[in-house]
């Protein structure tokens, strides 16, 4: 059956993205106005120029209303949505085995903490493509090395000493996912780990001895949601990236009010004597009086007033009552 199958594993517990994880996973968390899974999904199909068969979610127990918003999240890109659970955190092969089912024809794998920009067509001439792109710190990620043809040659996790600085970035297509998954069950079946759990860079170093030819493919901008200011970075930089899709009417909050755009502003959101922006993202029915907020990310159903703050991330059904500092606070919190 032609089409692609996408796998998205998120089983991670988010524990770097505390206090917000604790109620809500963090690739739900949401970037824009949209879940930061949902804007992957979207981008990847919109990257791929053919059918999405299904989408594979990898989660843990996550409860019915998530997995629900999931498969709508598959549905809104023509695919089936289909739940799959990674019971304890055994590494990237280990996440990725447990869509076996997905495994198959042709697969885009596409870890849930990551959100990118890049202009790309798939070259299917080759078995794969790693994505990648440059980074600072590459001691901290799994790396490729390339030789003269723009092929990988080598596929390093965590180099101790620098070796190259191109990090993938978690995003991988495969031609042939049947074979994929042998090479995992091989990794499983041998015990074959790293710091004890089963890494897909020993997967795809295991294909590339038996000849199977992987291509970088680069992105511009590479987002990461792996914490606070990281995430309201991401936000940034995709209100900036996205601005033209934002249609908010920002004439209905002129009660002493400025917008300095890019922002996003939820539904039956009441703003009044405020400058906001740049850089907000406001969710579903917040109130907000009488302050300065830039930079930030406020979820659902706040109540802000008198505050001055940048560079926040507030959640859900939070109450803030004249302060002025910078935030990272959980749902269900009042600040006064």
């Amino acid at each position: 059956m032609s089409g692609m199958n996408i796998i998205i594993p998120m089983a991670g517990m988010g524990k770097r993205m505390r206090p917000h994880t604790l109620t809500v996973p963090k690739p739900l968390l949401p970037i824009a106005g949209k879940p930061i899974v949902q804007r992957l999904v979207e981008d990847i199909a919109a990257v791929c120029n053919e059918p999405i068969n299904e989408v594979a979610f990898v989660i843990g127990n996550f409860g019915e209303a998530v997995e629900l918003q999931l498969l709508q999240i598959a549905e809104s890109v023509g695919a089936k949505g289909r739940i799959y659970y990674q019971d304890e955190a055994l590494g990237t092969a280990h996440a990725v085995m447990c869509a076996t089912p997905a495994l198959t024809g042709e697969v885009i794998i596409a870890f849930a903490d990551t959100l990118f920009k890049a202009q790309f067509e798939l070259d299917k001439s080759k078995d794969g493509t790693i994505w990648v792109h440059k980074v600072a710190n590459p001691s901290q990620f799994g790396v490729v090395k390339l030789d003269e043809n723009n092929v990988i040659t080598d596929f390093i996790e965590k180099p101790v000493e620098f070796i190259t600085d191109l990090a993938i970035i978690g995003i991988y297509y495969f031609k042939d996912g049947d074979n994929l998954l042998d090479e995992i069950q091989y990794l499983i079946d041998n015990n074959v780990t790293e710091k004890g759990e089963y890494q897909l860079t020993n997967a795809l170093e295991n294909m590339k001895n038996k000849g199977l030819q992987f291509i970088p493919g680069e992105v511009e901008e590479w987002l990461d949601c792996g914490n606070k200011d990281a995430t309201v970075y991401t936000n940034q930089r995709i209100l900036e990236i996205k601005k033209d899709e934002l249609t908010v009417d920002f004439s209905q909050y002129n009660h002493g009010t400025k917008i300095i755009e890019p922002c996003y502003i939820g539904n039956d959101v009441v703003i009044e004597n405020c400058t906001i922006g740049p850089h907000v993202s406001i969710g579903n029915g917040t109130v907000i009086k009488n302050s300065t907020i830039e930079n930030s990310i406020i979820q659902n159903n706040c109540t802000i007033s008198q505050a001055h703050f940048k560079n926040s991330m507030i959640g859900n059904f939070v109450t803030i009552n004249g302060e002025s500092k910078e935030y990272s606070i959980g749902d269900y919190s009042t600040l006064n």
